[in-house]
């Protein structure tokens, strides 16, 4: 087992879940891993959520401690031996300091970029209003819901599960081979969401493709209520071959 990099708090994730067709993701699938599928269909989703208490080695960073992230990500499954991990592989992350991107990019191979962030989070007597808000070419996107506080927990074999319970990580590494990391968090409780409000400009954010699929209604939104998480230092996967 790697050693722990990183803990954190992840609070109020909003997560919007889309369908689309398996082809649009097998450019970015990290060798030795396969798509994972929810009933027949596979997703991506655009999540938004706030790091909090964020340490390295148990080490806090002064100004980096409590930062926005907003993430499209897809799922994935990796066979080690006859077990079946099930993963998360991030097609672009979006944070507001420029040295988490860094360290992400360099230590992870992942796909941080930077861009002004902010939040907004209210609460008026059992309803919630949380939003995140990202700026790009000079306009301001937004991922934002409203949902009861009543949490509950993720129903058995239930879309939400499916989102929420991945507990690897995966990236396709330049120049060949892929990385794995661990992320370790209890089971999370989710809020019913009563409305949503999604503007994104995913056609340049993302690229034509993704920018389609967001464009449409996602098949489902809702808000997990977060807890403490600990990410794992990544490995090398053995190479595949052919």
């Amino acid at each position: 087992m790697q050693p722990v990099f990183l803990t954190a708090h992840w609070q109020n994730l909003i997560m919007a879940n889309y369908t689309l067709p398996p082809a649009l993701l097998q450019d970015y699938l990290p060798p030795g891993t396969v798509l994972d599928y929810y009933k027949g269909q596979c997703y991506v989703s655009l999540v938004g959520f706030l790091f909090a208490d964020t340490k390295i080695m148990g080490v806090g960073i002064p100004f980096h401690r409590t930062f926005e992230e907003v993430n499209l990500r897809f799922y994935v499954r990796y066979q080690e031996e006859d077990e079946w991990k099930r993963g998360t592989v991030f097609i672009s992350e979006i944070v507001p300091k420029p040295a988490i991107s860094l360290v992400a990019n360099t230590l992870y191979g992942e796909h941080y970029s930077t861009h002004p962030m902010r939040h907004r989070w209210a609460k008026q007597g059992k309803s919630l209003s949380i939003a995140y808000e990202w700026k790009h070419r000079g306009k301001w996107n937004r991922l934002a819901v409203e949902a009861e506080d009543q949490p509950q927990a993720l129903g058995e074999g239930s879309e939400e599960q499916f989102i929420a319970e991945h507990y690897w990580g995966y990236t396709k590494r330049r120049g060949g081979g892929s990385s794995e990391y661990q992320v370790e968090h209890p089971s999370w409780e989710v809020l019913p969401v009563q409305d949503y409000e999604i503007v994104c400009d995913g056609y340049s954010l993302y690229g034509p493709a993704f920018g389609e699929v967001l464009e449409q209604p996602p098949s489902s939104v809702f808000l997990a209520k977060g807890s403490a998480v600990q990410v794992r230092r990544g490995r090398h996967l053995p190479k595949v071959t052919t």
